[in-house]
């Protein structure tokens, strides 16, 4: 069978190792404080869920050398960790660089970042979370950029397991309305992009792949920042230089309020629009599910609905035949490995148990069933 790269992503907030976090979850061992206290509102939902792990601290080494091992026994062999830049610092590191860099097993499991540069405000404390105020700013100036690519190049670029296409160090934006109203406007953004290039050159790197993320066709705005800007999301990927792009969650996409193959319907015809109309290699991303209710003290929509793992299997080939079709790197991104306020996470937990990562392992390996 062929080499897959399915590619999970990480929301590296399971553990109580930063202090910056105690705002939002004062009982000190990170988001686990909200899905533990989740609760059911509706029959539409399964809700209370349980880690069938238990709630893990994620900056252990130990806990991560179990998960390694998990992981790729099911298939997954790359991790993408949510990575965080708030207030000319880090944010949320310690699940990467003391858990998953720590665990004796960690160069088996390739890696690599997606910087999260969204705004931060109260969605994470329950108490708080219809407090839309931003407590700190995605945005980033050109001197908070040029930190940020020198230590990524340093810290996580040079690693033998960091994830490469085409020998190329793969740096994932989430949001790109946000990097160019930091940065000042297209040009200066393509100036700072520039020098990000020659950096990873002079690191010994062919070039950097930049990777977008995704969102519907017309989410992208910057015309407060660079008022000569009107163009399409596929126009600014061309003008920043993306090398591809992918999604997060299919709820930035389609109506998620419905059954999970009803969804994937419309998400496959996303796919098909997208590389018919973009220069640059779509790599198609897999959810789980949605369902943010535990962040919530009410009842909140959109729920996907039947995601059942059965369901999953089917979208996991749908990605596996496209990338079969359409791409010579056969990366496939999966939501996620834990977003458990989210209800969409590969870990097994007390409903499914490991139906899941088995879902995986069934489309994506060989290993004995």
């Amino acid at each position: 069978m062929k080499n897959y790269d399915v590619a999970a992503y990480i929301w590296p907030s399971y553990t109580g190792k930063e202090p910056r976090a105690y705002q939002f979850w004062e009982q000190r061992k990170g988001e686990w404080q909200t899905v533990l206290s989740a609760e059911k509102k509706t029959d539409e939902h399964i809700l209370p869920r349980a880690p069938l792990w238990g709630p893990q601290d994620e900056a252990d080494p130990k806990v991560m050398e179990f998960q390694i091992k998990e992981a790729l026994r099911h298939g997954v062999n790359v991790f993408i960790y949510d990575w965080y830049w708030y207030d000319r610092r880090p944010f949320l590191e310690q699940c990467l660089d003391e858990g998953f860099l720590g665990a004796p097993n960690n160069e088996d499991m390739q890696f690599y970042l997606m910087w999260a540069n969204h705004h931060a405000d109260y969605l994470w404390d329950k108490r708080l979370t219809d407090n839309r105020e931003i407590i700190w700013l995605g945005t980033q100036p050109r001197e908070e950029f040029d930190k940020i690519c020198r230590r990524v190049i340093d810290m996580y670029f040079k690693r033998p397991n960091y994830y490469k296409i085409d020998g190329c160090p793969v740096f994932m934006i989430f949001e790109t309305a946000n990097l160019v109203s930091g940065l000042g406007g297209i040009k200066k953004t393509q100036e700072a992009l520039a020098h990000f290039r020659s950096l990873v050159k002079e690191a010994g790197f062919p070039d950097l792949h930049l990777q977008f993320i995704m969102f519907s066709e017309h989410t992208v705005d910057v015309s407060k920042i660079d008022p000569d800007y009107t163009g399409t999301t596929r126009a600014l990927v061309e003008l920043l230089g993306a090398d591809s792009v992918t999604h997060y969650q299919f709820v930035h996409i389609a109506d998620c309020d419905r059954d999970y193959l009803d969804v994937i319907k419309d998400v496959q015809k996303e796919w098909e629009r997208i590389h018919s109309e973009y220069k640059v290699p779509y790599y198609p991303q897999v959810t789980v599910g949605w369902d943010n209710n535990p962040r919530f003290n009410y009842l909140t929509r959109p729920i996907m609905k039947n995601n059942t793992p059965e369901n999953f299997k089917k979208a996991l080939e749908m990605a596996k035949d496209y990338v079969d079709k359409y791409n010579d790197t056969p990366l496939i991104t999966v939501n996620s490995w834990n977003e458990w306020t989210e209800m969409s996470y590969l870990e097994p937990d007390d409903v499914y148990g490991y139906g899941y990562l088995e879902a995986v392992r069934d489309v994506f390996t060989e290993s004995e069933k």
